[in-house]
């Protein structure tokens, strides 16, 4: 289990990558565990009927890999204080999504750092973001 400290990491540091497989079990769980029952999320016909090759995963979804990514990173110690994402290529079935991020900044007050984070499968980037998280 990792536990990064605040005095350890530099800006310009390079977190793990992470590779997500994309299925339509995890699309769906995904869905539905963040209460978000939109039919593109879970019935490939009404995908297909509003232009989508098939179901996509939901920003939610999203949301909670990027946590764990940098979560899995800092260990238990580490406190997500800031979270700011914005979706591109959608996250179909069948593809990955491999995670990766780099440090920008530190805070020496708040003793945080803040991460460059990007989701990207084979149509391009599926989420780009800053995470702030303090760190002990």
């Amino acid at each position: 289990m990792n536990n990064v400290d605040f005095s350890t990491v530099r800006v310009g540091d390079r977190l793990p990558e992470l590779n997500i497989d994309i299925t339509a079990k995890l699309i769906t769980g995904g869905a539905i565990a963040s209460r978000d029952y939109q039919n593109v999320h879970h019935d490939q016909d009404a995908a297909r009927e509003l232009g989508s090759p098939n179901i996509f995963m939901n920003i939610l979804t999203t949301n909670g890999f990027v946590g764990r990514y940098v979560t899995d990173w800092t260990g238990p110690s580490g406190v997500l204080k800031k979270v700011s994402i914005r979706l591109g290529a959608p996250n179909y079935p069948g593809d990955s999504m491999i995670m990766n991020g780099e440090i920008i900044r530190k805070d020496d007050t708040e003793r945080s750092a803040t991460l460059n984070i990007t989701g990207k499968n084979t149509i391009g980037d599926h989420v780009i973001g800053e995470v702030v998280v303090l760190l002990p």
